[in-house]
């Protein structure tokens, strides 16, 4: 029997397979509010049979964007805005999920496809946030070193977030500590230099990232799924890394986080990454026999066998995927026909199923 088609379950949620799609932003979010785009976007892909779809990461402030085109969820209107979505996602039988997120010193930056450079106030740009004064790149803006205050109203956005994620319809929340965003930033010792409680020590980097778990985890509710997406590696000397991931993780499981979307790197720019095939696969693997928690393998998983063997061999408990799903909307439809299992199609399309 296929693990990648053996349903899932956490808490009193069940997803129908393991093939999880990757909250990838799309940048086409209206004054952070969902667009017709999202609609489209995310329930072609739960027409296509993913067990899961998550939205891209949604800041929980304005300032928390990485673009002015961000999803954002910082008001009532944002997640009543979301609820056409998440309707239709559930209704072709995905859960719908949601990553909340805050991209602080990284925010502030135009689309990628007009190069990605960071706006200046004249462009609509803003001033970012960071555990220190240190940017992220050259040409970046510095961010404003974030004070106690700051702190604690972070933490307070994120459950507030949380609270209006579920008001929205969606069944499953993702706390973004990754990718060099805000909460990334407070781990690595390459972007947080703070002498205070949370600077310095591992103990002391972590505590606002566990603050703000914490936090999501007591106000989502309990029978609900949370996860946490962490970049398991800098891949850059002096920062974080997967021995300090996996105490993280281990910190994660007490507070009651069930899952951990294990991706990597976006902290530095010059990181040398060994980009292929099962690169980071050994983080959810390590993570899910060490810290002995569900573990989510993300990157360059393209083919239906591929996945397969990852959950067959205990790498993870189910895979995310991201450029390939953007590739073929129907990627689970495919896998199911290769792997050789029968699942079933959406009525409106069953004159197609070979």
């Amino acid at each position: 029997m296929s693990q990648l088609f053996t349903p899932l379950k956490i808490g009193k949620v069940t997803f129908r397979n393991r093939i999880f799609v990757s909250p990838m932003c799309q940048y086409s979010s209206r004054d952070g509010l969902p667009t017709d785009w999202h609609l489209v976007h995310l329930g072609s892909r739960a027409v296509g049979g993913a067990g899961m779809v998550m939205m891209e990461a949604t800041a929980v402030t304005p300032e928390g964007r990485i673009s002015p085109d961000d999803s954002g969820i910082w008001s009532n209107a944002h997640a009543e805005a979301f609820q056409r979505i998440t309707r239709f996602i559930n209704e072709q039988g995905a859960v719908p999920a949601i990553q909340l997120a805050h991209a602080g010193r990284k925010a502030g930056t135009d689309l990628p496809w007009r190069g990605g450079k960071p706006l200046g106030f004249e462009a609509g740009g803003w001033t970012p946030l960071g555990p220190s004064a240190v940017p992220f790149a050259d040409g970046y803006a510095v961010p404003r070193e974030m004070s106690m205050a700051d702190l604690d109203e972070v933490i307070e956005n994120f459950a507030t977030a949380a609270r209006r994620a579920r008001n929205a319809g969606f069944l499953c929340v993702e706390v973004h500590m990754a990718h060099g965003y805000l909460l990334h930033e407070f781990l690595s010792p390459l972007a947080n230099l703070r002498v205070d409680d949370y600077g310095g020590s591992l103990e002391n980097r972590m505590r606002l990232p566990l603050r703000v778990a914490a936090a999501v985890r007591e106000v989502w509710p309990v029978e609900l799924p949370v996860l946490v997406r962490i970049s398991a590696t800098d891949w850059a000397e002096g920062g974080w890394d997967a021995d300090q991931s996996v105490e993280l993780c281990r910190r994660l499981k007490a507070l009651g986080v069930d899952m951990i979307d294990c991706s990597s790197g976006g902290m530095v720019p010059n990181a040398s990454i060994p980009s292929g095939p099962g690169y980071q696969t050994p983080f959810a693997e390590r993570i899910r026999n060490e810290a002995g928690i569900a573990t989510a393998a993300v990157g360059f998983i393209t083919a239906a066998e591929q996945a397969e063997h990852i959950l067959r061999t205990g790498q993870a408990d189910a895979v995310f995927l991201a450029r390939e799903i953007l590739r073929d909307p129907y990627w689970p439809l495919r896998a199911a026909t290769a792997l050789h299992v029968d699942v079933e199609w959406p009525p409106q399309y069953q004159r197609a199923k070979i």
